[in-house]
Parts: C-alpha cells; sequence; structure tokens
C-alpha cells in the first residue's frame, strides 16, 4: 500500500506547540500526533517559556521515546507572548509545512489530516480551523465565553471584513514560506496575533481554506486568557482597522 508521505508530495510539517505549565498536557498531545500522523513526515517543535511545573522535564523524556529528530525543545527563559513564541518556533522548522496549535488538548489531533488534505486538494497557502461553520463548534464552555469569543468575531468581522470564519482561532496550517512572510509584517505578541495574520495574510491575497473543528475546553490546568489578553484583543482590533 502507497505511504502517505509519498501521496503527500515528499512534505514535511513541522508542528509548533507553545507550552507554560502543560506537563499535565504535553505526553498526550504528542502522543495523538503521532497517532493520527502515522504516515506522514512531521516534527515537533515545543516553545516552552520557561515552565516552573516540570514541563521541559517531561518533553526530555519524549525525546527518548519519539528521538530528538522528532521531538524538538526550543526552550526560552520566561513568557515572551504567543507571538513571538511562534517565530521563534519557525526558525527551527525544516519542513515546508508549519502547523501551529495549542498544547492544552483544545485542539485535538485528530483534524491534522483533515488540514493536510484539504491544502493537497486546494493548493491553499492557509488551512484554518474554524468553529463557526457546518459541523464546528465548542465543547465546554459557559455561556457568557461562548458569547464573548462569538461577539469577538462578529465584530472583527464587521469591521475587517477578512474572508475566514474564525479569527481569534490558532489552529492552522501553513506553507512555511507564506507564514515567513506574513509573520514578519505583524507586530502583536499576544492572542491578538492570531487575528493579525489571518488579517494581513487575506490582505496580500493568499488563498486560505477552512476546515470545521470543535473546540474542546482544556482538560488540565488553567487558562492564560485573561482581562489584559481582552483589552489587547480590542487595542489589536483598532490598529488592524487603521493599518489594514
Amino acid at each position: 500500500m502507497e505511504k502517505e508521505h509519498h501521496k503527500n508530495g515528499g512534505n514535511k510539517y513541522s508542528i509548533i506547540v507553545p507550552t507554560y505549565n502543560e506537563r499535565l498536557n504535553i505526553a498526550l498531545i504528542v502522543f495523538l500526533i503521532f497517532k493520527h500522523l502515522r504516515d506522514v513526515d512531521f516534527e515537533v517543535i515545543i516553545v516552552d517559556d520557561g515552565s516552573p511545573d516540570g514541563t521541559q522535564e517531561i518533553v526530555k523524556q519524549l525525546q527518548h521515546v519519539y528521538g530528538e529528530d522528532r521531538i524538538l525543545l526550543r526552550a526560552r527563559p520566561r513568557k515572551l507572548g504567543l507571538g513571538t513564541a511562534y517565530s521563534h518556533g519557525l526558525k527551527h522548522a525544516s519542513g515546508n509545512f508549519v502547523v501551529i496549535m495549542d498544547a492544552d488538548l483544545s485542539h485535538h489531533p485528530k483534524y491534522l489530516p483533515s488540514f493536510i488534505k484539504k491544502q493537497l486538494e486546494t493548493g491553499a497557502s492557509i488551512v484554518t480551523g474554524t468553529r463557526y461553520v457546518k459541523g464546528g463548534g465548542v465543547h465546554g464552555w459557559n455561556i457568557m465565553r461562548k458569547l464573548t469569543s462569538r461577539g469577538a468575531n462578529v465584530l472583527a468581522q464587521t469591521l475587517l471584513w477578512p474572508g475566514v470564519s474564525d479569527l481569534t482561532g490558532s489552529f492552522r496550517l501553513y506553507k512555511k514560506s507564506v507564514l515567513e512572510e506574513v509573520i514578519s509584517s505583524c507586530v502583536s505578541k499576544g492572542y491578538v496575533f492570531q487575528m493579525e495574520i489571518i488579517v494581513r495574510a487575506s490582505r496580500k491575497g493568499y488563498h486560505i481554506e477552512e476546515v470545521p473543528i470543535t473546540f474542546v475546553d482544556r482538560l488540565f490546568g488553567s487558562s492564560k486568557l485573561g482581562g489584559s489578553e481582552i483589552v489587547g484583543y480590542l487595542k489589536g482590533l483598532a490598529y488592524l482597522l487603521v493599518t489594514t
């Protein structure tokens, strides 16, 4: 039987996973990535921002299991923001495609084959997971958080017209060259980075496709999203309205 990496045309996928205090999640997310990408050429790049809970020690154990060529630990001394975490991981990516996903199991690796399939079928520069089309959704959020997320997307859609349904999601597949080009023009460092990069990619005319996903609230650990990030989102929205 023909191997999947032959079907994928020799493509390699660099999966960037930023972490901070994800000791309870990182082993499971790595296991699931390997489970769902059995015949795909990939590497997992873990960018840990000095987690005090022992996340890096778990990653080093995973390197013994899967190999240091498949699990790359690219640590930073402290929390420096999501946007810069992606840029840091991108510097170490050897694949021609890059996947960005969360470590907290809210982005299930079972969707990765659908992302890859969609890109191969359409030639898209970006494939983004979306909660807001048929087949997508959110599990584990209370009504207030659902309304906040939906409202943030509606507000951004109304003001920016980016051509995608889920601006604040971060589960995406990029052509590496496209991500390198777009990320160089981004100024955001926090969660608003997700919105900025997709808006700028849309403005530049890159082909973007969507895959429905179900976002599941984290099982272990605490959310990193706080009031400061919400304020940052609103500031970022205003900035993009003026500059794009």
